[in-house]
């Protein structure tokens, strides 16, 4: 069955807001509905009355950081898929605690190519829109 442009939702939460328009730009340009977020706070926020298929999160974030921000998304929004994005080498340490807690997350690196960033996204979302499919 297709997939109707814009019925895709996809947060993104980047507090580096050039990195966020980017990924924006990358995914609706693709027929994606997007909304960002600079913080984990505002994702909340967002999360509650719109509820994406998909959340794309930096790991390193003011205040609430990614990986505390993928509990809240699991724990509250099951349905919705979560990909950690991080440039940062303290991620480790973050990852570590959470897996001591019992939370398994995987960490894509920054920078990304748009093609894969899309293919990944393809994997995540049956039906979704692939980088050879644009």
């Amino acid at each position: 069955m297709p997939v109707i442009p814009g019925s895709r939702k996809i947060l993104i939460v980047d507090d580096e807001e050039k990195i966020a328009e980017t990924l924006e730009l990358i995914f609706s340009s693709r027929g994606y509905a997007v909304r960002t977020a600079q913080s984990a706070e505002k994702a909340i926020e967002i999360l509650a009355e719109w509820r994406p298929e998909l959340a794309i999160v930096d790991v390193m974030l003011p205040e609430m950081n990614g990986i505390e921000l993928g509990m809240v998304l699991r724990a509250n929004y099951p349905d919705c898929h979560l990909l950690l994005l991080s440039g940062h080498p303290g991620t480790a340490a973050l990852l570590e605690a959470a897996h001591q807690n019992g939370h398994d997350f995987q960490i894509l690196a920054k920078p990304l190519h748009p093609n894969y960033i899309l293919a990944t996204v393809s994997d995540l979302l049956p039906g979704a829109i692939g980088p050879a499919e644009a």
